[in-house]
């Protein structure tokens, strides 16, 4: 069975900074893969940001655009958390954000730069992050990510904002 796969082109200003290959699993995460291979397909990551960078954690995306704006447009209602799968917050696994609400992940996902076992299954709501595959290439963009220069986030204080975010200049799903 072929798992699906999204490459991510990523840049910083005029600055190519290469690609990142994740591999899905489909079987394991059957509504989360189809939720972010669908927002790829659609080209709601294009132009959209790596909003959030935490060197020791994880790095985010999904969701801000390149004037570091909520992407409200094309949006879709929230997905069931299938965390309970057994897929794990590995370092380089890519896993759905959300808010406190279990099953609020819509468009933003993380990349884990650290394994997080915090964040599996059940976690500390009962229900954990769903992670739904991993990076097969591409891991050297990853860190370079994670150490790009932040600064606090006016909203609440993390030192988690990049002052000049990455780009995701396109997302495209395919089949191997």
């Amino acid at each position: 069975m072929s798992l699906p796969r999204v490459e991510l082109q990523i840049a910083q200003g005029d600055d190519d900074w290469g690609k990142i290959v994740v591999e899905l699993d489909a079987e394991k995460a059957p509504e989360t893969v189809a939720n972010f291979v669908q927002y790829a397909a659609d080209g709601y990551y294009d132009g959209t940001i790596f909003h959030r960078v935490i060197a020791g954690f994880m790095i985010q995306a999904g969701g801000m655009t390149s004037e570091n704006q909520p992407k409200r447009t094309g949006l879709r209602t929230p997905v069931q958390n299938e965390a309970q799968q057994g897929l794990e917050n590995k370092r380089g696994a890519i896993a759905m954000a959300r808010t406190d609400d279990a099953h609020s992940a819509t468009s933003q996902f993380f990349i884990n730069v650290v394994d997080n076992d915090f964040l599996n299954h059940p976690g500390h709501d009962g229900w954990g992050y769903c992670a739904f595959g991993r990076v097969i290439e591409g891991m050297d963009v990853v860190d370079r990510i994670r150490n790009v220069e932040v600064a606090a986030d006016p909203g609440t204080g993390e030192s988690s904002q990049p002052i000049n975010p990455p780009l995701i200049k396109s997302a495209v799903p395919f089949q191997t």
